[in-house]
């Protein structure tokens, strides 16, 4: 069995998978080490993966390696089953790399567009074997926290499930430009690649890629489960490399 940990800006993701299969997953804000042992040690476990936005803590490592053979950190050292043509590796984000590997690993060959719609929104592009690099731009929860911080009278606002628009009282304006302006924003994304690319899959996931996915204008494949395929794709792969 493989443990995938993934350390995201606001949240922590743990999944277990057996011969392929996602057998157990949970999503928390934080983990203590009692915590941890807990959820794997109903598990045998012979190669976890970890994956982190900042800084890793030491207890996570030091309590996975001492329970599991091999544990492997992801990094811009670690090898990937395509070719990685961006020109900064060291600055690419292993949770982007990790949802590309997701995509590789389901559409093998195929051109994707990898919309993840998390703490920021990033646009990645995967051409047959090839991940060509992407774009980052501000997620939902950012693009709110921005007006209310940087204006002196707006309010906060939130993803709220229906409202006008145009907006008839202010916090309706916000909802309905944050919301609209990021479906417009990840709509014409899809339109272009679709426009410009032979057999094109577009794959949405992400936090927020369930409350955005029924509000696109075009047809996407929601995987919320992408990161973890990509992950554990990504140790499978650096196993037999060994």
């Amino acid at each position: 069995m493989n443990l995938i940990y993934d350390i995201g800006n606001t949240t922590n993701k743990l999944a277990i998978y057996d011969r392929g299969v996602k057998v157990f997953s949970v999503r928390t804000k934080q983990v203590c080490c009692e915590d941890l042992q807990k959820m794997i040690s109903p598990y045998t476990i012979t190669k976890a993966i970890i994956s982190s936005v900042k800084d890793l803590p030491e207890f996570i490592y030091d309590l996975i390696s001492v329970n599991i053979p091999k544990v492997h950190i992801l990094n811009n050292k670690t090898s990937l089953p395509f070719r990685n043509e961006y020109k900064t590796p060291e600055t690419l984000g292993p949770d982007r790399i990790a949802a590309v590997a997701g995509a590789y690993y389901l559409y093998p060959g195929r051109n994707v567009l990898v919309i993840d719609a998390g703490s920021a929104v990033t646009y990645d592009y995967l051409s047959g074997k090839s991940y060509k690099g992407g774009n980052i731009s501000p997620g939902l929860n950012m693009r709110f926290k921005a007006l209310h911080k940087f204006t002196d009278k707006l309010p906060m606002g939130s993803a709220i499930e229906k409202y006008e628009s145009p907006g008839r009282n202010t916090i309706e304006a916000i909802s309905a430009g944050v919301i609209n302006g990021l479906v417009y924003e990840i709509n014409e994304y899809i339109r272009n690649f679709e426009e410009n690319n032979i057999d094109a899959v577009v794959l949405l996931t992400g936090g927020d890629g369930q409350y955005l996915r029924d509000r696109l204008f075009h047809k996407v494949n929601y995987q919320p489960d992408l990161i973890f395929d990509g992950l554990n794709h990504i140790l499978e792969y650096n196993a037999k490399e060994s």
